[in-house]
């Protein structure tokens, strides 16, 4: 027996040590080794050497996480010693968003200050801030703020790209921040996906050539000015695939093969790192259902041992907790897999600090993966001079706030803008306007600084942002008044398109309102869906014989149809930041041409989503690379506006099903007050709520309301769903349901309650009616949520159940069903 049990054992480690060398065999075929700039240092190792063995692990593990400053104090800082911090989206010191330069640098001195103060964790190792700078210092007010990332590939110019990471370096150094994550190199394959404006192109060639430049524009080039007082440390995000998920899902699943993954997704790491970039950021997405957070083989075997890149890996956003089997809290599999840093924002860091020790202690993380871990943050901040440089208050550009937003930062943006902009149609030859015309300007993106500059500006979602809010920038009304004023001309500004003088020409300029990451998903790319606001005033001005100009705002391209054929010119204006100026630059006959070519193809029908450049069966609009120019006498002929609704496209959403779906969660809440429900028994003073069986283990729910105040069972998530493809095409809200008891209470299904459920359709009456204490089928069609006032374009909670009386009932089975034939079993009216 014990010879057979030898044998079988040797055999199952020989399968396995075959499994691993064919893989490994795989990664060398496909993934390169990678000749990067920045070699590795005997000075440099030696440094890091010397520190490393002094270390507790206390001290290490406290390297490894990255807070945030909404959630830490200086007195964290002194106590911890933590290797580095951030600032969200949105994020200010002293949660002011009109924080000033100065307020920037006095927080990060204050933290430098008490990371090498070793009073309470005896490390004097300095910490680093890291920032989200992403088209220009864009959480500062007053700072240049150049194109998103989709104008500047239509622009295809890497050495502008150079120039304005250099640019942006610069605005950081003022600010005393020591680290941008940034560039973005996704390959974007759906434009359905919210963060398609920070791809550069769908050609994976100009995300390449980008990343390089970009790199070297933040860090400075390996053989001349690396990482000097007028760099910053950059970031190379989001390791990997994250362009590239199924239906363009934020955070979703990337199913391309590993050939693909290289070919396509991995090509702006090849530019980046080669380049010398010190950081890489791990994606949200999953690769085939593991999330990149956890997966070894990509951010060690392939990222670290096979391409060579010896900096450090940093999370994102608690994206450690995504990885199955851990929590915000306790994540030893993302360690053990190659993450170096906890991105950890929230209370949460301390548990997770603590766990981690514990970890390390009972050998679920290895002391060897800690101690890599930590050389490799060490080596990162060796080679910025964090040791041999001053303070951030005492560095060289540190509170030269003159810097912020000059003159001839603002002059590389307004290029940016000029070479950024997409000529889609001229007929007639339109353009370019005479600035000694009487122009109508209208549209409400026509004097909005904050709309054309999109998403991750100021504030995360790039919303609650005014004119006032953006000192030295212009809008695009700015630039109009500007030029016209020069010429002599008749400028009049209406946002309505309600003119006092008729104009000899109309200039609308309208678009998407701002959004960040999964705010933006989309399920179909038609613009103006539900409101043809700009459509009708298109089409009103056109009627009046007024010829009319659009420039259209956008995070991607967009299924336009209608506006175009309503529109003598077109302009893809993109997202162009603060420099408006640039717009006129271009418009008016300025000598200044056209020079950008869509760096993604434009759809010609609002499921046409998928990027498929190279596809000979994908027949778009106007193709990658399409772009006039003044010379140019192309006419775009009537474009069809009838929409192929294909109900095959349309699938049933799951939302519980046996358990709750990704990524939805479920809460319980008392009177607006919310816990996550993460056990099989949740209760508070309003309600309990406890898995049952109802055919198979803990496939439904039970609720019981007390009637002690108000309660709810609330499954949402932090993104919203488009979800226009279900209301629009005879959706309804299925699901089972048992009245145990309600003693005539009410209780109400509801959607889009997050904060507080106080409209919904009554369901106690009709389970009543039907027979208590037996599973029925509901339906209730979508449009009696719909008439309370639900945005079906943005839903973030698709099902909850509230009352405030005392009632027991079971749900199961929780779905929204398109095209549904059946009248629905409850009625809203």
């Amino acid at each position: 027996m014990t010879v057979k049990r030898t044998t079988l054992t040797l055999s199952l480690l020989l399968g396995v040590c075959c499994a691993q060398a064919a893989q490994l065999n795989q990664r060398d075929s496909i993934w390169p080794q990678l000749n990067i700039a920045v070699k590795k240092s005997t000075a440099v190792e030696q440094q890091v050497e010397a520190l490393l063995v002094k270390m507790t692990l206390a001290q290490k593990v406290a390297q490894m996480i990255q807070p945030e400053i909404r959630s830490i104090s200086v007195d964290d800082m002194r106590r911890y010693g933590f290797g580095s911090y951030l600032n969200g989206g949105g994020s200010f010191p002293n949660n002011n968003k009109h924080a000033t330069p100065q307020d920037w640098i006095a927080l990060a001195e204050s933290m430098y200050q008490a990371s090498i103060d070793d009073s309470l964790d005896g490390s004097t190792i300095p910490t680093m801030w890291g920032t989200d700078a992403v088209h220009g210092h864009n959480n500062v007010i007053g700072a240049t703020l150049f194109p998103h990332n989709i104008g500047l590939g239509a622009a295809n110019n890497p050495q502008l790209i150079e120039a304005i990471a250099s640019v942006t370096a610069r605005e950081v150094m003022v600010t005393g921040i020591d680290w941008v994550f940034a560039p973005t190199v996704a390959v974007v394959r759906d434009d359905r996906w919210g963060r398609t404006y920070e791809g550069y192109s769908e050609d994976p060639e100009i995300v390449k050539a980008y990343s390089a430049a970009i790199v070297n524009g933040l860090q400075g080039r390996a053989d001349k000015d690396f990482l000097s007082d007028t760099r910053v440390i950059s970031t190379v995000k989001h390791f990997l695939g994250d362009g590239g998920t199924e239906k363009g899902d934020d955070q979703g699943n990337n199913l391309a093969s590993e050939a693909d993954l290289f070919r396509l997704h991995a090509q702006g790491y090849v530019g980046g790192l080669t380049a010398g970039a010190q950081t890489v950021m791990a994606s949200f997405n999953s690769w085939h259902g593991e999330k990149l957070h956890g997966k070894k083989y990509l951010l060690t075997d392939v990222l670290k041992d096979r391409m060579g890149f010896d900096g450090l890996v940093v999370g994102d956003w608690n994206g450690h907790g995504q990885v199955k089997g851990c929590s915000n809290q306790s994540c030893a599999k993302a360690v053990n897999a190659g993450l170096d840093i906890f991105m950890a924002p929230g209370d949460e860091w301390k548990a997770l600090y603590h766990n981690t020790i514990a970890q390390v202690k009972s050998k679920v993380i290895p002391q060897s993966r800690i101690d890599n871990a930590v050389r490799r943050i060490l080596r990162v901040k060796v080679r910025a001079g964090l040791f041999d440089k001053p303070s951030p208050a005492k560095r060289p550009l540190a509170g030269k706030t003159a810097l912020i937003g000059n003159k001839a930062h603002r002059q590389v943006a307004r290029q940016a803008v000029q070479e950024s902009l997409v000529l889609l149609k001229n007929n007639q030859q339109t353009l370019p306007l005479s600035a000694k015309q009487s122009i109508l300007l209208a549209g409400d993106g026509a004097d909005n600084i904050g709309k054309q500059s999109g998403g991750w500006t100021i504030t995360w979602q790039g919303t609650g942002n005014s004119n006032s809010d953006f000192p030295g920038g212009q809008s695009i009304y700015d630039g109009f008044k500007q030029a016209v004023a020069k010429a002599g001309g008749k400028l009049e500004l209406a946002i309505d398109g309600n003119y006092k003088h008729k104009p000899d020409i109309a200039v609308v300029v309208y678009g998407e309102d701002p959004y960040a990451e999964g705010n933006g998903d989309l399920d179909n790319l038609e613009y103006e869906r539900d409101d043809k606001t700009n459509l009708k005033l298109l089409q009103k001005l056109r009627a009046d014989g007024i010829k009319v100009v659009s420039v259209f705002l956008s995070g991607r391209p967009m299924w336009v149809n209608p506006h175009l054929n309503a529109s003598d010119a077109f302009v893809a204006a993109w997202l162009p930041g603060s420099e408006g100026g640039g717009i006129a630059d271009v418009l008016f006959d300025n000598g200044i041409d056209f020079k950008g070519k869509l760096s993604f193809s434009w759809p010609a029908a609002p499921h046409q989503t998928a990027v498929n450049r190279g596809d000979s069966s994908y027949q778009p609009l106007f193709a990658y690379g399409y772009g006039l120019t003044y010379q140019s006498k192309q006419t775009v002929k009537q474009l069809p506006e009838q929409i192929d609704n294909d109900p095959s496209s349309r699938t049933p959403l799951v939302i519980l099903q046996g358990t709750v779906k990704k990524p939805w969660q479920t809460y319980i809440a008392h009177d607006g007050k919310r816990q996550l429900v993460n056990s099989s028994v949740a209760s508070n003073a309003a309600i309990e709520l406890r898995t049952i069986d109802k055919v198979v283990q803990e496939d439904a729910r039970q609720l019981h309301f007390a009637g002690n105040g108000k309660g709810a069972m609330i499954i949402e998530q932090p993104f919203p769903d488009d979800l226009r493809d279900y209301s629009e095409n005879q959706g309804v809200l299925s699901f089972d349901a048992k009245l145990l008891t309600s003693n005539d209470s009410a209780v109400y299904v509801a959607m889009n309650c997050q904060w507080g459920c106080d409209k919904g359709v009554e369901i106690a009456n009709p389970l009543s009616s039907k027979g208590a204490e037996q599973w029925h089928n509901l339906t209730i069609d979508l449009s009696c949520f719909k008439q309370q006032g639900v945005d079906f374009a943005k839903v973030f909670s698709p099902f909850a159940l509230y009352s405030q009386g005392n009632a027991k009932l079971d749900i199961a089975n929780i779905q929204i069903i398109p095209d549904h034939k059946i009248s629905p079993s409850i009625s809203c009216r």
